[in-house]
């Protein structure tokens, strides 16, 4: 669940990046255009759709493994943010130029790149706030010490 609703928040960067100016297309849409059978530049059928899919899909497991990694763990959000930006390098620096899909991140156009790693900065942040909600044992605000909780119950107690 809060890696869906962190690639949701990425997600919205990607489009006011477009939106900007900054970037042509979505990546999701390059990559599954990339992965379709036929001429790999030119536009297919339902790519819009089953980019946006992989993306949501690619982003719920990210976050479900990043879940499994961060548990019981203090500092998730600097953790968040070093895990969404290793995702973005991997996959902008790998596996999507492999696929003949995006350009290597030194070729690739300066605007789409910046539009990304925000994205993936956003994406890192959400997934630890997200995280740290649900798990009553972290918290993102700064720990009040036993003595004083237990101060605060007597005296709501009396």
């Amino acid at each position: 669940m809060s890696g869906t609703l962190a690639t949701a928040a990425m997600s919205t960067v990607m489009v006011a990046g477009e939106k900007a100016g900054l970037m042509r297309g979505q990546p999701p849409k390059h990559i599954v255009r990339g992965l379709l059978p036929g001429s790999e530049r030119r536009p297919k059928k339902a790519e819009g759709v089953l980019g946006a899919v992989a993306h949501v899909g690619f982003g719920a497991a990210s976050g479900a493994l990043f879940g499994l990694l961060a548990r019981k763990r203090r500092g998730r959000l600097p953790l968040g943010v070093g895990y969404a930006l290793a995702i973005w390098v991997v996959s902008y620096a790998g596996w999507a130029p492999r696929l003949s899909a995006l350009p290597p991140l030194a070729r690739d156009e300066p605007g789409r790149q910046g539009v990304m790693a925000v994205g993936h900065v956003v994406y890192g942040v959400t997934l630890a706030f997200l995280l740290n909600r649900l798990d009553p044992g972290e918290s993102i605000a700064p720990a009040v010490p036993a003595e004083t909780r237990q101060m605060a119950s007597q005296g709501a107690a009396s």
